[in-house]
């Protein structure tokens, strides 16, 4: 339970954070603009929180429902205007200004995806080396010549370090080409590899289908079974284990890793297991009475409070942290950001055309399970989520649908063209298909949620 409220106040918060830099870009350019603000809501509904500051009495509001925002401006086409007052309406505006108030909003989602690249990469960002695990026989990865143990530096024309960069490259090759260009560093020597992909891009665009489609895992450094913490009161320690000593089975299965260990534990909650262990050169056998935890998903898994030995300095030969100064900074987090939208648009448009798997599609369910996750791994890994999901706002809201701001610059567009505002009756049937798509849209992302919940 309480992971489930750390994931909904970090949603909450991420949500609330990125829907106010967006309305504020609209905020501030219209009063720029002299046009005048009745509005400014956090949340859509009813006002929870109200106050009226300025000379207009501008109203600034927290409302009820947390999945957006709006900023409510003087326009007589939404009601009766003072005479005094009508050339601070925004239909009064010229096209230019009322095209600048539409493109202010997803504009500052671009600028804080930026800004929060920028803390990200000066405060640095740990990751992985992008060394190559297990391959699967007869697969796409072995086929193309990568073994076990290669570390993948380059994808197409990019460099990578980590694995985190290594998978958006990949993504971004495979959507480019259908063929994934690597250079890898092998026992060997360098090598240069190629990943034929080619009609099989929808299927690996599934969440978590990348690297079983490719037939490869990440490598992961392998922990002796021996254990390290143990924490009073529970099953470890009551059973009388102690720091240092190696399993070497259990219940007659032999334990060859940490990680086996773990998963034998987890897959016997509630069950007494004879343990042989080595302490000090001498093998015990340890009658252990497993203990269970329910877990967010409502799975039942053992538990005996343990944790493993970790050499010192044992990890430091696997990782790559990626940390520039605050000017070399600046030029780094506008290259992720281009690369990240540029990304993020043909993965829209892979999907429009049915190349790319629509499951990639995220509701409110599976973004709150994300913050919650980025959240509690880190700062990098929250400000990474933030951008992410600043750039997906911006870039949805710049579609020509109506109802969203790209669609609303259509409509400018057309006026200028045609030289007189579009007739309502246009108005109302764009409308009307702006609300179908984007029922269709949610539809679409909570039904994904909803999958992946359950499945």
């Amino acid at each position: 339970m309480t992971g489930v409220l750390y994931s909904l106040a970090a949603f909450v918060f991420a949500i609330a954070l990125l829907v106010a830099v967006h309305e504020w870009g609209h905020y501030i350019v219209a009063r720029m603009a002299g046009i005048k603000v009745l509005r400014f809501s956090i949340g859509f509904g009813k006002p929870l929180a109200m106050i009226r500051r300025g000379p207009d009495q501008s109203e600034y509001c927290i409302s009820a429902i947390p999945l957006g925002g709006y900023v409510k401006l003087l326009d007589e086409r939404e009601g009766d205007v003072a005479p005094a007052e009508v050339h601070r309406s925004f239909n009064q505006q010229s096209i230019l200004a009322r095209i600048a108030v539409l493109v202010a909003g997803p504009l500052m989602n671009f600028v804080f995806a930026i800004l929060a690249y920028w803390l990200m990469f000066v405060s640095g960002v740990p990751g992985l080396q992008s060394i190559v695990g297990d391959i699967e026989p007869d697969s796409i990865a072995a086929q193309a010549g990568l073994e076990s143990g290669d570390r993948i530096v380059g994808v197409g024309d990019q460099t990578v370090e980590t694995w985190e960069g290594a998978i958006l490259a990949i993504l971004d090759e495979m959507l480019d080409t259908g063929a994934i260009q690597l250079v890898v560093i092998s026992r060997g020597g360098d090598k240069r590899l190629t990943l034929d992909v080619a009609g099989r891009i929808s299927e690996l665009t599934e969440p978590g289908a990348l690297f079983p489609g490719l037939g490869m895992s990440p490598w992961s450094p392998v922990l002796d079974p021996v254990l390290g913490d143990i924490s009073p009161g529970e099953a470890a320690a009551q059973a009388g284990f102690e720091r240092g000593d190696r399993i070497i089975s259990a219940g007659g299965l032999l334990i060859n890793g940490w990680m086996q260990w773990v998963e034998y534990v987890r897959a016997h909650p509630n069950e007494n297991v004879a343990v042989v262990a080595e302490r000090a050169g001498e093998r015990l056998t340890i009658d252990l009475q497993i203990a269970s935890v329910t877990t967010e998903d409502g799975d039942l898994i053992g538990r005996i409070g343990a944790g493993p030995e970790v050499p010192e300095g044992f990890m430091d030969q696997y990782r790559s942290e990626q940390k520039y100064r605050p000017v070399k900074a600046v030029a780094v987090a506008l290259e992720r950001t281009w690369s990240m939208s540029v990304l993020t648009v043909r993965m829209v448009g892979r999907m429009i055309t049915g190349d790319v798997s629509v499951k990639n599609i995220s509701g409110p369910i599976n973004i709150a399970q994300y913050a919650g996750y980025s959240a509690a791994i880190g700062l990098a890994s929250f400000l990474s989520f933030l951008a992410i999901v600043s750039l997906s706002l911006g870039i949805l809201n710049l579609l020509p649908i109506p109802l969203l701001d790209g669609g609303q610059i259509v409509y400018q567009l057309a006026e200028w063209i045609k030289g007189s505002p579009l007739s309502e009756r246009a108005q109302l049937v764009g409308q009307q298909i702006g609300i179908v798509f984007l029922v269709l849209l949610m539809g679409v992302a909570f039904y994904n949620d909803l999958t992946r919940l359950f499945s």
